[in-house]
């Protein structure tokens, strides 16, 4: 081969090598990203928007807002990585996690536990600084929640896991509202209310969809211990509680007339379709469970639900 040729031939090696690299790179940057849960995180910020424009009772600064955002991102993304480190033995086991960047390998469990403490300190570090304490403090708390509580002492030992744990979910409610004013009030916890009452309706109908994952996994998820028909009458009793929270924020917070009709209508479909769940239990001859149209449905309310709390304080009423 001519010195020609073989230069030609190096010059072609090279692009494919870093093609190659940069190919690898995005992959395991998109595993790093896929241990952070951002869909979950995305239904987080929902209701932390919307709660600091009521905490404000209107528009806060733009840097507070991003500032406030990003924090919770990153900290929900810390509590989300450290969930997968500690659930990597029964994510392999179920088919709807068996693909997760520690299952398949693409991360290693030391890697994976090194990125979730380094966002959770990176994430206090960052709302003390450029938020304020107390919604630090009160982070610090939903991240506690969530992977001690939750992952390493509920989730695999009670059907209640879901309820006690998923008061981590209902924290950035207090953050945002905290991130405005500095603290809680009534009308926060109201929020973080509904939000914990929702949890159970929203996730149960997906611990139905993959019962025999979570069996297979020996998690004691209610629907995995308890009948369909059991496990849709509490989801209907949370579902009421939740609009009796959503409701009293009318006279608590001073919402107007819309927000009342509209966290009306929407508890009241939520409700129906609770009940829809419920009545398909008692009677299979009704049709399929349809477990997963009320999940994506409870996905619905809380989007609404919150945009109606934002839109609400900007109405001339």
């Amino acid at each position: 081969m001519g010195a020609n040729e073989a230069g030609a031939t190096a010059g072609a090696a090279r692009p494919a090598q870093q093609g190659t690299r940069s190919t690898g790179l995005r992959r395991t940057l998109g595993a790093y990203v896929a241990l952070t849960k951002p869909r979950v995180i995305e239904l987080l910020l929902v209701t932390t928007l919307p709660t600091m424009i009521l905490a404000a009772n209107g528009l806060p600064s733009l840097w507070l807002v991003l500032a406030t955002l990003v924090g919770g991102a990153a900290a929900a993304g810390a509590a989300n990585v450290l969930n997968c480190y500690l659930d990597r033995d029964i994510d392999q086991v179920m088919n709807r996690t068996k693909r997760r960047p520690l299952v398949t390998g693409e991360i290693s469990p030391r890697a994976a536990l090194i990125f979730g403490l380094a966002l959770t300190v990176g994430s206090l570090t960052w709302l003390a600084l450029l938020v304020n304490v107390p919604s630090a403090l009160l982070t610090g708390g939903a991240i506690v929640i969530y992977v001690v509580g939750y992952t390493m002492i509920l989730k695999r030992r009670t059907p209640q896991n879901i309820v006690w744990g998923g008061a981590a979910g209902c924290m950035p409610v207090l953050i945002g509202w905290s991130s405005v004013t500095g603290g809680v009030s009534w009308a926060a916890a109201l929020l973080f209310g509904v939000i914990f009452f929702w949890t159970p309706p929203h996730y149960w109908p997906l611990s139905m969809k993959f019962r025999k994952d979570y069996a297979a996994a020996g998690v004691p998820m209610l629907p995995v211990v308890a009948a369909e028909a059991k496990v849709a009458r509490e989801m209907i009793a949370y579902t009421v509680a939740m609009i009796a929270c959503s409701l009293l924020l009318v006279p608590v917070a001073g919402m107007t007339w819309v927000y009342a009709v509209v966290a009306t209508v929407l508890g009241v479909w939520f409700l129906a379709s609770c009940i829809g769940l419920y009545r398909r239990a008692q009677d299979p001859s009704r049709g399929k469970l349809r477990a997963m149209s009320v999940f994506h449905g409870s996905i619905t309310y809380l989007s609404l639900l919150s945009i109606a709390v934002a839109v609400d304080v900007f109405l001339p009423f």
